[in-house]
């Protein structure tokens, strides 16, 4: 599982890979409204989270770091997300793998600097898709996904859960 986490909307993937072969079972977003108190917003993404790995039970999720922001009140936004998420995969006893953006754009087109648009292409080839996936949040999960599928070959991986 592949998640781009936020308070607006949050990306998510779920990938399978077999025999070397990398496809994807369903992606998506979810999206909250600003009408909704922070603390509404995030029971919604932890309950959507929930009913996401209830219905596809992935063994790993690869959730992005936070890396950089400008704006100091969006980082904070984003923290509380990222944090209510990790805490819903470890109950749910997923195992966490984090990447900073660098490093998935690292594994993804060999530059840590990549735009978007490059991204969003490599996703798209890689997996063999007919168009980029929409909206960029879930196209980020897929790619998040797919530098945690290439990178894990050399974690160590542990599971750990309540």
């Amino acid at each position: 599982m592949g998640i781009d986490p936020g308070t607006a909307t949050v990306g998510w993937a779920i990938l399978d890979e077999i025999g070397g072969k990398v496809k994807a079972v369903a992606y998506g977003h979810i999206s909250t409204s600003p009408k909704h108190t922070t603390a509404e917003r995030l029971f919604e993404v932890v309950s959507d989270i929930g009913g996401i790995i209830e219905t596809y039970k992935p063994q790993e999720a690869a959730v992005e770091d936070l890396f950089f922001f400008k704006n100091l009140k969006t980082v904070m936004k984003v923290s509380q997300a990222r944090g209510s998420i990790l805490l819903a995969l470890h109950e749910k006893c997923v195992g966490i793998f984090e990447y900073t953006p660098l490093q998935v754009k690292q594994a993804l087109t060999g530059y840590g600097r990549a735009e978007k648009k490059q991204m969003q292409i490599m996703v798209q080839k890689i997996l063999k898709l007919k168009s980029i996936p929409k909206p960029d949040d879930a196209a980020d999960a897929i790619a998040i996904a797919l530098c945690h599928l290439n990178s894990r070959k050399m974690a160590n991986i542990k599971k750990s859960c309540i």
